[in-house]
């Protein structure tokens, strides 16, 4: 797949994020204005302090509007407003733990803020393209050592993969219902776990890694056998790009994608880990810093809440459709995180941020061709 052809294609086109705050969102606003896209996001305040969408100022060059999906009213009056052409719809409680311990947030954000947006599109003729972004944890997970396929069938076990099978229902209904008969092409996006710089969310491994390692203290692993589709965050926003672009000018290419890394970078939490811990101390090495405190790993189950052990998708489908395949493998994703944080750590401002961010897209795209 030309990378170059999708941002060609965005060079223009009025972008609609929800979810544009958060760390996967302060990404894809970064890919859309290097395009020369009119973005606009509507989120709540960034989720994290500090948080990638600040630091980097994400918010220059774009419309940002403060606002809560599950507020109808006002994420209507922004749609009115700004009337977009493409709508990626990535705003959700994405957090497992947090999930169990505020499920009627989590239901009421993921369940009915999809309802919302899929209303506002309705009711908005300028839209030409929706992409829904959900989970690979959408799925009935039976343990198996396959992965799953776009098929297989959807029954998140914990309220935060629940509400996100939900958030697929409700996709399919409204285009049953309303948006099929319009030829509005509407596709849900099933990544696997996403990590990358700036990602400072709780309970999730690499910030946890870089937490750990910048205080001088092992990585706690709480669960070191769980295998999970790790992937640089550029590889799913890529494939949410190259999909809403695809169907806006074949409608047959609308559907469900699970996004993931290839069977042989679908590791285990612990190897993740050791990964992280060789390539940070291999940095410290090359660049003088080797009496630093070095990167280590410690094992220590903590009894959590319920969470799948074993967890790979499937992404047959979107490779033969689009001709699409992974680009960095997990050292090299390691090797982006741990380039963009020494930044930041060593006092990095927006300016080197925003120039670290655009530079590893452009490896990536260059890589690609």
């Amino acid at each position: 797949m030309d990378f170059k052809e999708i941002l060609d294609y965005y060079n223009g086109k009025k972008v609609f994020i929800t979810g544009h705050t958060g760390f996967k969102g302060s990404w894809m606003c970064q890919i859309l204005k290097n395009s020369g896209a009119k973005v606009v996001g509507y989120s709540l305040e960034p989720p994290t302090d500090p948080s990638l969408f600040e630091i980097a100022s994400v918010a220059d060059g774009m419309h940002s509007y403060i606002g809560d999906i599950r507020d109808l009213g006002s994420l209507r009056r922004v749609f009115e407003k700004e009337r977009p052409q493409i709508v990626i719809h990535m705003a959700a409680q994405p957090l497992v733990r947090e999930s169990y311990r505020d499920p009627v947030t989590t239901y009421a954000t993921n369940v009915m803020g999809t309802v919302n947006v899929l209303e506002c599109v309705r009711n908005c003729d300028s839209v030409i393209s929706v992409v829904n972004v959900t989970t690979d944890k959408v799925y009935r997970n039976n343990e198996w050592d396959k992965g799953y396929v776009e098929e297989d069938i959807l029954d998140g076990y914990d309220p935060y993969s629940n509400s996100k099978s939900c958030s697929e229902l409700v996709t399919h209904s409204y285009i049953q219902s309303f948006l099929a008969d319009r030829k509005i092409p509407v596709s849900t996006c099933r990544a696997g776990n996403v990590i990358g710089g700036g990602d400072f969310a709780t309970d999730r491994i690499i910030p946890d890694c870089l937490r750990a390692s910048f205080e001088g203290k092992a990585v706690v692993v709480r669960n070191p056998y769980s295998t999970r589709p790790y992937q640089h965050v550029l590889e799913p926003l890529f494939a949410y790009l190259m999909v809403a672009m695809k169907q806006a000018t074949d409608y047959s290419y609308a559907s469900n994608y699970n996004i993931g890394p290839n069977d042989d970078n679908c590791v285990t939490t612990g190897e993740l880990v050791d990964t992280f811990v060789d390539s940070w101390n291999l940095y410290l090495d090359n660049n003088g810093m080797s009496d630093a405190v070095r990167a280590s790993r410690q094992d220590i189950p903590d009894g959590g809440p319920h969470e799948a052990n074993f967890l790979k998708l499937d992404c047959g489908k979107l490779k033969k459709t689009f001709g699409w395949s992974p680009v960095w493998n997990i050292r090299e994703t390691i090797d982006k995180i741990i380039e963009f944080e020494m930044i930041r750590k060593c006092g990095g401002d927006a300016k080197e941020l925003s120039a670290c961010m655009e530079k590893q897209i452009r490896e990536y795209i260059g890589k690609a061709q």
